[in-house]
């Protein structure tokens, strides 16, 4: 069974968007992107909450017809075959043949999409499924990349959960912008 990995990108004070929602200041330079791709590629499912869900379901399928950036190009066929999971308490369907979960019990369906899916899971963007999963104990790995930019507000990753003991496994710089740190519970 592979891990669920839950990645991130965030603010130096901490947000996942500013305070009006935006998200225009991630950087994907060459190195970012290249990291990006691998642990996409690695991935057996991607992992969305009901909010990124409905940005990525309008945006992957088309992205080339929006964006020429690199990263994006090579991106979208691997979001296009990627299985796709969503987890939520609204949703009863999604379309791109992703699945739902999470209008019952989180813990029991989660553990039947474990026994399904033989992979590393990546919960990626938001805080609302990695809050859920991560209260339950079911996130073994977070991967924080932390941006050059102070965003002064905004949603915080993680909001309103238990102190959890984590252990730091790794850092890593990117294109002399960003830094990513890997942790693991402890």
């Amino acid at each position: 069974m592979g891990k669920v990995i839950y990645g991130v990108h965030v603010s130096v004070d901490g947000s996942i968007e500013g305070p009006n929602g935006e998200f225009d200041w991630p950087e994907m330079g060459e190195e970012l992107s290249a990291y990006s791709l691998e642990l996409s590629e690695r991935a057996a499912a991607f992992v969305y909450g009901r909010r990124v869900w409905e940005m990525m379901s309008f945006y992957w399928p088309q992205a080339e017809s929006i964006s020429d950036h690199p990263h994006d190009l090579a991106f979208a066929p691997i979001w296009r075959r990627t299985p796709k999971v969503v987890v939520s308490r609204t949703l009863a369907e999604a379309d791109h043949g992703a699945r739902v979960v999470g209008g019952g019990d989180l813990a029991t369906e989660w553990a039947a999409l474990r026994a399904e899916i033989d992979g590393d899971l990546l919960v990626t963007g938001g805080t609302g499924a990695a809050t859920a999963l991560a209260a339950l104990g079911l996130v073994d790995e977070f991967q924080v990349i932390v941006h050059p930019v102070v965003l002064g507000g905004g949603r915080q990753v993680l909001p309103d959960l238990a102190r959890q003991e984590l252990r730091l496994v790794g850092t890593r710089g990117f294109d002399g912008r960003s830094v990513l740190m890997r942790y693991t519970r402890a």
